[in-house]
């Protein structure tokens, strides 16, 4: 039984190995074939995936492969001209050759020293050490390698584990002030080792830009293969075709590569693709048209190696110089308008009649087209016999007028309904209580009382005119007796009359002049005046010129829209925006500057006729009280204004009687060409002063006359 048994177990033990075998044997290849399977799959990938980069995708793995060897950089390009009415340069480029570099990508400062030192044997660098700070000098010494290990066995334990831009800055600290008492060779090397080093990656800077000599040129384009990022080519710096421009504070200020952008406005130019080092315009018409000057940057293929260094460039572009400008000055007339007001008012300095004036300013202007046909000012230093172009005062400096901003007045009173048309008020002298009289200057000490028109007060001057319709706009009836005016609280509704018919003329408000930083003068809010300081008779001297302040520009705008029949143009000195010709020269017009309407002056075809006739009187009326019969035989049929602003200086505890002088024109009266104003502050009260404003108006208006009528 046990032998039988034994025989069972030893049966099914066999045929249970045997099983086992098979199911062994049987999962071996199946497992073979998964895997052969998942290695033909993925090697299926792999082709299509190297078929997809080879065919598909082949030009963009082509530029991504490039991309890191290769890089585009910009270069600026020259900015575009400026030129006059005639078309002759104002403003342009003088260029010159340069040698320039280009930094590669992580150039570390003993690179830069070693291009320092192969370049201070090919070109000449003038030393300037008021441009070397001490910075400078200590990271000089610190680019030598050696002198580096030096000042690193100098740093603490501590100091020794900071951060790199930390232990730099720790390492700047460590070296010793005689190790950077350098002599002129060394200074010389240093000043190229900090224009290189001044320099950013993959940017462009100037090593040398002005007086570079043809054999320095070559010396290093035979050597270029040594100066990795160093090359040849050209700059240009901007410059004003005649030094002593009457128009160079207008024109305004360009920045140099070293200045770079402004950093108030840095991030808005960088937005705007600007780099930091780039040229901008920083004032005036520069700034202004920075858009259209500035040209369109070169663009060059740098290829740099696995290093970072620069092996080879490539122009792409060669950029396109800036767009130009024509103004509407003829620098013809820019000189004769300037040597005029120069002469006349250093002779006032001369003969001791402006030691207390700031200055004198002038604008002439087409009335209907608002093209600025001559802007000049000059500043003039209290006591000093000196003066210097200032002809950007003409916008931005604000003075009191005085009488010539009484078309204005008589607007606001038409308006309010307080006169009518050329209406006539008896001209007497102002009783006011708590105040001194206010009178015209023809009977301040109460003669010559007499009726006189809308017309006839603009002729005479009379303050007693404009003071009544002042009045009359807070309802008050002036008989000749002494009055109390309203508080200033109460006035304030004549104040804004008053001021809103101004600003339909200009004055008190912004001209649009195509400059930036213009002032519109000072209006002081009636909020900030008091009765307990007296100030209640503000409002009647604002009525005839002697309480707010404009400026010679806001004056012109007046005076064209007299002479335009109501209509206030916008000023402006660019008259079109020009491109290139070949030559680099002016090009065709690309955009014109159209004439643009500001607003009409509510006021009748009557009314702008009374304004307009007596503006022609003062000129031409044979009264004894006519205010410039000195323009009676200019040149031309002229329309004119006078105003006299008074006002006291303190000099050593004396008080000194001066007088602003101003004048606004217009001229031909029957179709008029050419608007013009000038203003002189605080020239000294005298009887031998004469009448600079006056001398001054005629002496242009002949000019205007002699260079574009007499044909």
């Amino acid at each position: 039984m046990s032998k039988k048994n034994n025989h069972l177990r030893n049966s099914q033990n066999n045929e249970n190995e045997e099983k086992n075998y098979t199911y062994k044997r049987s999962h071996v290849p199946f497992r073979l074939n998964v895997l052969f399977v998942v290695i033909f799959i993925l090697f299926v990938a792999l082709v299509i995936q190297l078929g997809n980069l080879q065919i598909v995708n082949s030009d963009n793995m082509e530029t991504r492969i490039k991309a890191s060897t290769e890089r585009t950089i910009e270069q600026g390009t020259p900015r575009g001209t400026i030129y006059d009415s005639q078309g002759e340069p104002l403003v342009d480029n003088n260029s010159e050759a340069s040698i320039t570099f280009t930094r590669g990508l992580d150039m570390q400062a003993q690179d830069l020293l070693d291009i320092a030192i192969k370049l201070d044997d090919l070109i000449d660098i003038d030393v300037d050490e008021d441009k070397l700070t001490e910075r400078d000098l200590k990271d000089f010494w610190l680019a030598d390698e050696d002198h580096l290990e030096t000042a690193r066995d100098r740093l603490t334990s501590k100091e020794s584990n900071l951060s790199d831009a930390e232990e730099y800055s720790a390492l700047v600290d460590k070296v010793e002030d005689d190790e950077i008492d350098f002599n002129e060779d060394q200074l010389r090397l240093a000043t190229i080792f900090q224009r290189l080093n001044g320099t950013q990656e993959l940017s462009t800077d100037f090593v040398k830009n002005q007086d570079v000599s043809d054999e320095e040129i070559a010396r290093v384009s035979e050597r270029s293969t040594e100066l990795p990022g160093v090359s040849t080519g050209m700059d240009w710096t901007r410059k004003t075709v005649t030094d002593d421009s009457p128009l160079q504070s207008a024109i305004g200020q360009v920045s140099t590569q070293e200045q770079g952008l402004p950093a108030e406005e840095e991030e808005e130019y960088i937005d705007k693709g600007y780099s930091r080092n780039d040229r901008v315009g920083t004032s005036y018409l520069e700034k202004q048209y920075e858009s259209v000057l500035q040209g369109t940057k070169a663009k060059i293929e740098v290829s740099v190696d696995r290093n970072g260094q620069i092996v080879d460039q490539k122009t792409l572009s060669e950029g396109e110089k800036g767009d130009n400008l024509k103004l509407s000055i003829d620098s013809e007339f820019q000189q004769r308008v300037d040597k005029i007001v120069r002469d006349n008012y250093q002779g006032l300095i001369d003969d001791g009649m402006a030691n207390y004036s700031p200055g004198i300013y002038a604008v002439a202007m087409n009335p209907k087209t608002g093209e600025i046909l001559s802007m000049n000012g000059y500043y003039h230093e209290t006591g000093s016999s000196d003066i210097s172009e200032d002809a950007i005062g003409t916008y931005t400096k604000s003075f009191t007028p005085g009488s010539v901003v009484k078309a204005g007045t008589l607007t606001a009173g038409w308006k309010a309904g307080a006169i009518q048309g050329n209406q006539v008020l008896y001209d007497q002298p102002i009783r006011l209580a708590g105040s001194n009289n206010k009178a015209s200057i023809f009977n301040k000490n109460g003669n010559n009382n007499q009726n006189v028109s809308a017309q006839k007060a603009l002729e005479y001057s009379s303050n007693s005119y404009m003071i009544q319709v002042a009045l009359k706009m807070m309802g008050i009836n002036y008989d000749g007796e002494t009055i109390a005016i309203p508080g200033v609280q109460n006035q304030k509704g004549v104040y804004k009359q008053l001021r809103d018919a101004m600003a339909q003329y200009g004055l008190g408000a912004e001209t649009g002049i195509d400059l930036p930083g213009e002032t519109t003068g000072i209006r002081t809010s009636v909020d900030d005046l008091s009765d307990a300081k007296g100030q209640a008779g503000n409002v009647l001297d604002l009525a005839f010129g002697q309480f707010d302040t404009y400026t010679p520009m806001q004056l012109v705008q007046y005076v064209s829209t007299v002479a335009n029949d109501g209509q206030r143009v916008r000023p402006h000195l660019v008259t079109g925006i020009y491109g290139n010709d070949d030559k680099g020269g002016l090009g065709d017009e690309k955009d014109k500057i159209d004439t643009e309407v500001l607003n009409d002056v509510d006021i009748s075809e009557g009314n702008l006729n009374t304004i307009q006739k007596g503006f022609h009187d003062v000129a031409h009326g044979d009264d004894a009280w006519t205010t410039a019969k000195g323009l009676d035989d200019a040149e031309m049929d002229l329309a004119a204004k006078t105003g006299t602003a008074e006002m006291v200086v303190v000099e050593d505890g004396d008080e000194i009687q001066v007088d602003g002088l101003s004048m606004v024109s217009y001229g031909p009266y029957d179709d008029p060409e050419i608007a013009f104003a000038v203003m002189i502050p605080q020239v000294r009260r005298s009887d031998d002063r004469g009448k600079p404003n006056e001398k001054i108006t005629k002496e242009v208006m002949d000019a205007y006359y002699d260079l574009y009528k007499d044909n």
